[in-house]
């Protein structure tokens, strides 16, 4: 069977259907979920040696799992949201039966016993699980190379990294490889992969979506950093994702009994957005401004109030963010390398080298910065209250080359981990904030912009989010594709 499709009049391939597309073509027996499956297999034997996005696949497996998705339609059985869709799995979540090592040779050939919850649902809304995705060591970087697997390459050019920690995730939807999956974010490691490949991610409130099945866990001030989220080729499958995977688990702590409250295009319209350029202190690329110009512009077209504000207290955000992630980041990991420096990847080796450089915490330093941290967020969700919505840069530059780590933006040198803080804030602040692709730079790259929404309000970030991508059209296929 042979299945075409068209965005406008241009015809498309079949991988590069929306995973919302798939599954109402499976369910109205358009397409069948067997060849659908072969196709993104056959694509990634096809890519994945250029890309190094997939570390494991599970080919047999997921061909098994067509069939019986097959057998369900034909039968007339229940089928779920995500029936015969593959996805993809960021290599730090837990699926039986497959590699769970999150880059590292501390945990080389660790095999998952058990589901992450956010697996299970994905499973039982239908999804076909099709292998898990290359991080960078113990996801510490925005850049994705290891030990283990090596580099994973930028679809829109092999000479740049696809972003990290959720670099290979990124790069998999990206080519048309998956139709969506998880990744997971502590600093920006869904949105800035989302940015440099061209797709779409969340970083929702922690606890929206249970982390529970991740590694490293999600505990102490990680907590409130770092969590777990869709990625994906559109909006409207961000929110099908999210439906399926949200919801409390016993085993987050930050959990909470939330529903879901989708708001209608009205209300939609009445959330005041306020959008900045720039931070203040790190500057972004002219291409970065206009992309953010373009997008406020594309959302006061739609209907919406959109007027420039500049928050306070992002420094301040930045500079907590730091010592939560980098400073207590390096003093939980290094004690894992005692008597194994040889096995640390050159990428984590200079990010233990950054915390090393800085001050270890005392019990008085960690406690200064929590408090000093929530003081920051009433500020912040204060301020929130005249703009729900923020609009900004995801990053201050775009894809970047492998290995760089300094940039030169209007005459001040940008430094590696200042780069991200424009979605750091937003993990020391708990906020849900989405990125969508709204241009590309001169050299042919993807430009996103992030959306910000208070706490628990993902349903008005993926609403405004769904209106931009309306305004400024869907992702675009790369060049590898």
């Amino acid at each position: 069977m042979i299945v075409q499709c068209k965005y406008g009049d241009r015809m498309c391939d079949l991988t590069f259907l929306s995973a919302v597309s798939m599954a109402e073509q499976i369910r109205g027996r358009k397409l069948s979920p067997v060849e659908l499956i072969g196709a993104h297999l056959e694509r990634i034997e096809k890519l994945n040696p250029q890309l190094n996005a997939f570390v494991q696949v599970d080919a047999e497996r997921a061909r098994h799992m067509a069939q019986d998705a097959e057998e369900a339609v034909t039968n007339g059985k229940a089928l779920g949201p995500l029936h015969g869709v593959p996805v993809s799995i960021k290599s730090s979540i837990s699926v039986t039966g497959l590699r769970c090592e999150a880059g590292t040779r501390l945990r080389a050939g660790f095999v998952a016993r058990q589901d992450a919850p956010l697996v299970t649902r994905l499973k039982n809304a239908g999804a076909i699980v099709l292998g898990i995705t290359n991080t960078p060591e113990l996801l510490m970087a925005w850049e994705t190379d290891n030990l283990l697997y090596g580099r994973t390459n930028n679809p829109w050019n092999l000479e740049r990294t696809p972003g990290g920690s959720s670099g290979g995730e990124a790069a998999a939807i990206a080519a048309g490889m998956s139709a969506g999956g998880v990744g997971s974010d502590g600093g920006g490691s869904i949105r800035v992969p989302a940015h440099f490949t061209g797709i779409c991610g969340l970083k929702p409130t922690p606890g929206r979506i249970p982390s529970t099945g991740h590694y490293p866990a999600s505990a102490g001030p990680f907590a409130l950093l770092g969590v777990v989220g869709p990625m994906a080729r559109t909006v409207g499958d961000l929110r099908v994702l999210f439906e399926v995977m949200q919801g409390p688990d016993d085993g987050d702590t930050c959990a909470a009994p939330v529903p879901l409250r989708w708001p209608g295009d009205e209300e939609t319209r009445q959330l005041r957005v306020g959008y900045f350029e720039d931070d203040g202190h790190t500057p972004v690329t002219f291409e970065t401004r206009a992309a953010v110009r373009t997008a406020a512009q594309a959302l006061r077209h739609a209907g919406f109030q959109v007027e420039a504000f500049r928050p306070q207290g992002l420094e301040e955000a930045r500079r907590l963010w730091h010592k939560f992630f980098v400073v207590a980041g390096g003093m939980l990991l290094r004690p894992m390398f005692k008597g194994r420096e040889g096995d640390l990847s050159p990428i984590l080796r200079q990010f233990l080298e950054w915390s090393a450089a800085q001050p270890p915490h005392t019990g008085e330093m960690l406690l200064d910065a929590w408090i000093r941290r929530d003081a920051v967020r009433a500020q912040f969700f204060a301020q929130m209250q005249q703009y729900p919505i923020l609009l900004c840069p995801a990053a201050a530059i775009p894809a970047f080359r492998h290995g760089e780590r300094s940039w030169q933006i209007d005459g001040k040198t940008v430094e590696y981990l200042d780069a991200w803080s424009y979605t750091e804030f937003f993990n020391l602040l708990g906020n849900p904030a989405a990125v969508v692709p709204v241009s590309s730079s001169p050299a042919g790259l993807p430009i996103g912009v992030q959306i910000v929404g208070r706490p628990w309000a993902e349903e008005q970030v993926l609403a405004v989010a769904a209106a931009l991508e309306k305004e400024c059209g869907s992702s675009k296929s790369p060049p590898i594709s």
